[in-house]
Order: structure tokens, then sequence, then C-alpha cells
């Protein structure tokens, strides 16, 4: 088991308790309707955001949820490796094939109970435009319909059009930043540019707070 699920190798830590209070807090977010696909995403890069995708993933799956975790970073996406699962094939492979047939040979098991990965498989020439593509929300929408929760893993907002095209297929779109590394000019960017197109924001998780007994800390706001 990989070192970063914490949720799972480690639930009683404080990390692992803040994280399920992150994954409460979303699921009381919405008053007027259910959610089921989570968009996280980052002001820029090193800000923990896969570490949170998977943990929050976990988190939900261990809530008795079915959950598919979507690796959307189709140029650096690392939650394959999070997982010791290869890439040879994934979302990007995907999105070319009949994926309402095919979606179930791309699809993988993990080794936590209720919990599958979509891996970001090869990179292709043209990721945005990829994910643009009228194939994306219709694989997303049957996606949606097949788990409880779909969390999507996607790019930092800062020099890419990735984040702000995937915050639209979003029920709710989480901001992930790091404690004295995040600036505040950056994430007060990611916000307005998210909040130019539409996305519903949840709130902001500040992650590697350090404490005591870690050098992981999460916590949430709206």
């Amino acid at each position: 088991m990989n070192k970063e699920l914490i949720v799972e190798r480690n639930p009683k830590s404080s990390v692992a308790e803040a994280i399920r209070i992150i994954r409460t807090n979303i699921e009381f977010s919405s008053v007027d309707k259910k959610i089921k696909t989570i968009f996280i995403t980052s002001s820029v890069p090193g800000e923990g955001k896969s570490f949170i995708s998977s943990n929050l993933a976990v988190a939900f799956a261990g809530n008795r949820k079915k959950v598919l975790l979507i690796d959307c970073d189709l140029r650096k996406g690392r939650l394959h490796k999070i997982f010791n699962m290869d890439n040879d094939k994934g979302l990007s492979n995907l999105l070319l094939d009949n994926f309402e047939t095919e979606f179930k040979n791309y699809i993988r098991k993990t080794e936590i109970d209720n919990l599958y990965l979509l891996p970001k498989g090869a990179i292709p020439p043209n990721p945005s435009e990829l994910l643009n593509s009228p194939k994306t929300k219709s694989l997303l929408k049957v996606l949606s319909e097949k788990f409880d929760i779909v969390i999507m893993d996607g790019t930092p907002t800062n020099g890419l059009t990735d984040a702000l095209i995937l915050t639209k297929y979003a029920d709710k779109t989480v901001i992930v930043s790091a404690a004295n590394y995040t600036k505040t000019t950056d994430l007060d960017y990611t916000k307005k540019s998210l909040e130019s197109v539409g996305a519903d924001i949840a709130g902001v998780i500040v992650n590697k707070t350090p404490d005591n007994h870690s050098s992981y800390y999460g916590s949430y706001y709206e």
C-alpha cells in the first residue's frame, strides 16, 4: 500500500480524520441536489492535489460509497503510481474508444473496497481539446450513473485551460492549496478563473500544514 494513502494506512491519524471531515463537509455543501461528481484542482504544481484526491476517494469508499477516481491530468497525472497500477491505457484511450460499451475494460479495481481507478492513459498531443470534446461530457454522465461518487483529479489552473474545462462537468469543485507554499495571488486567480466559467466551489483545502504528529494535515473551509 502506497505511503500516501494515509486514510487507509493509518485511519486513526489526525490526517485521516481531517480528510473524513472534508468528505462530510462536501456531502453537506449542497441542499438542492445530490453531489455525484467532484473536481479537485489547485493553483500550481506541488500543492498536494493528487494526495488529497486519492485520500478523499478512500474516505468516500469507506463510507460505503461505490467510488470512481479519475486521473484527468493527461499530462503529468500520477494516480496510477499512488495505487501501484500500470498506465498502459486509461482516460485518454477510453475517450477514443466506444466508451458506452468499453468503459469496463479501462476501469481498475483497487485494493480498497468500493474504490475504482481510471488512470490517465497515454499522453495525447492535444489534452485540452480532448477534454473539451462532447465525448468527455457524455462519458462523465455515463460514469456518474454507474458510481455513487466520481472524483476527478485535474490539473492546476496556472497556465492550463484543462481545469476550467473540467470544472464545468462537476457538481462541486474543491481547490487545494499548501501552507507556506501557495501564494495568495495565485489562489485568488484560481478562484476567480473558476468562478468565471460557473464553477460551484465547495471550498479550499489547506494542505501540508505541519502538526505534532505528521508532516501533512488537511483543513477545510467554505
